[in-house]
């Protein structure tokens, strides 16, 4: 069951949506494909966060989307990226990348390894305005800019190197180990969700784990440390 306290509700990862084929096995944090529940519908303009596990050599073939900020946060391996615009790309841990799919766009994803499993996250966000024109961002982050502290991947200015997103959220990527502690003030009039992307933490003194994700509602000071290890994301949303 979801845990609930003044501002923010606990979401457990064993609780998401799962759907699995041959060549890929995913986790649904949000309704998604059969997977529909009402109370689960996305977060402000956080839409979609998929956990996808894909076999070697396997992918999505080329497909389309319209008005959808789509970002590729890789955890192991590395993605082949193709697209309408002419992109082709592979994208690694460290690099954030982002497609703005808005009048249109057609592509494909595949694991770049004959051999190796893909983990990634695959994350929709609304954009704040429809028929915008497509587009094609990455970028790289290095691990150190990110261990033990929050690193902003991508925002809506695009401020401090991070990409930028057609939409007000911030984004933030950490890489905790044991003693670590990261904290954060979500402001009056904002919201957040906190993915656990890998390994366990605990958040303002609650334990979580792979898979579990945090609704944060109004106002509240976040604190986060592992005794182990972890990786994590944090949307402060509008």
């Amino acid at each position: 069951m979801s845990q609930n306290t003044l501002n923010y509700i606990i979401h457990k990862g064993n609780l998401r949506g799962h759907s699995q084929i041959d060549w890929l096995n995913s986790y649904h944090t949000f309704s998604f494909s059969h997977f529909y529940d009402p109370n689960r519908m996305g977060f402000r303009s956080l839409r979609v966060i998929n956990d996808d596990r894909i076999a070697p050599g396997a992918g999505f073939p080329t497909h389309g989307h319209r008005d959808m900020e789509i970002l590729t946060y890789v955890l192991s391996g590395a993605v082949e990226h193709q697209d309408s615009l002419g992109t082709g790309s592979v994208i690694r841990p460290g690099e954030a990348q982002i497609m703005s799919a808005g009048t249109g766009i057609m592509h494909s994803e595949f694991n770049h390894s004959q051999t190796e499993e893909l983990h990634l996250l695959q994350i929709w966000i609304l954009p704040d305005q429809q028929g915008l024109s497509p587009r094609y961002d990455q970028k790289t982050f290095p691990v150190e800019e990110k261990r033990g502290k929050l690193r902003l991947i991508a925002a809506k200015d695009g401020r401090d190197g991070a990409i930028t997103i057609h939409q007000d959220v911030d984004l933030y990527a950490s890489i905790l180990q044991p003693g670590d502690v990261v904290n954060y003030h979500v402001q009056p009039h904002r919201y957040a969700w906190l993915q656990i992307a890998k390994g366990e933490v605990y958040f303002n003194g609650k334990p979580l784990k792979t898979g579990d994700g945090v609704q944060i509602s109004g106002e509240e000071k976040l604190e986060i440390s592992t005794n182990l290890s972890a990786e994590i994301l944090l949307f402060d949303l509008a």
